[in-house]
């Protein structure tokens, strides 16, 4: 199969029938969803629906039990060594080298991408610049705080000019400042023609930023949407997603508070 390009008029991101089960638990039922380039793309629901567990199956770091992914026209697994040379991936949980000092470690991530050594020094000492992680640069990364990772590991997305971005919960642990900064520099890659898949809790955030959302609940696409269509009725994201994924009824207060 080649993989060295791909339909350029493809979508982003195409799931078809996705499911996956742990055990005899199913975390991804039978998902469909597509993501067309260009788009800022918010993929929102409850803890445990399954979101990390999407983009975890989109990197082929867990193998479906059925259907298909498509990532930039590029079949996954089949394709993964092309298709994560041309993504850039802001992982839940931090996969950092903490013996290494940021410089260090985007100068790595910039290697491994496929750049040369000049050219992947240079990106690295400007991002650590953009996102202010310049000021102690002999500061390893053990000793950064959750927020600073979050901006480290952003920079390291960037650092190749990725095609696709996935990004699970990268405002979590954020100060106002980097949350800033990342958010206009996302923007700005969307404007030259990336697209962003972004998981987050933040609804304001999603809402202010994303183009399109969907909804998962317990593995299922509950709701896909324009932005702009949720604007135009009367209902907003926060009230419809405690309306899809609200846990039911239950006690309104407790007495005893």
């Amino acid at each position: 199969m080649n993989c060295a390009a791909g339909a350029p008029n493809a979508p982003a991101i195409e799931l078809r029938g996705v499911r996956k089960l742990y055990g005899d638990k199913v975390a991804v039922d039978g998902l469909d969803l597509t993501v067309p380039r260009g788009c800022f793309f918010g993929f929102l629901g409850p803890n445990g629906a399954g979101k990390t567990t999407t983009i975890r199956m989109m990197m082929g770091l867990a193998p479906p039990n059925s259907g298909h992914i498509r990532l930039l026209g590029l079949p996954m697994p089949q394709c993964a060594l092309e298709i994560r040379r041309r993504i850039g991936l802001v992982p839940e949980d931090s996969l950092l080298f903490e013996r290494l000092t940021g410089l260090e470690f985007l100068e790595f991530a910039g290697r491994m991408y496929g750049l040369a050594r000049p050219t992947a020094v240079a990106r690295a000492r400007e991002l650590l610049e953009f996102f202010r992680l310049d000021d102690s640069p002999r500061k390893l990364i053990a000793e950064y705080s959750k927020g600073m990772r979050k901006r480290l590991m952003m920079a390291a997305a960037l650092i190749h000019r990725p095609e696709l971005f996935l990004l699970d919960e990268p405002f979590e642990g954020v100060d106002a400042l980097g949350a800033r900064i990342m958010k206009d520099l996302l923007l700005d890659q969307v404007r030259r023609g990336a697209t962003v898949f972004l998981t987050s809790h933040v609804l304001e955030v999603v809402e202010r930023l994303c183009d399109r959302v969907a909804i998962l609940h317990r593995g299922r696409i509950v709701l896909e949407a324009s932005v702009h269509d949720l604007r135009s009725s009367a209902e907003t994201l926060e009230d419809a997603f405690v309306r899809l994924v609200g846990a039911g009824p239950g006690p309104e207060k407790l007495d005893w508070l």
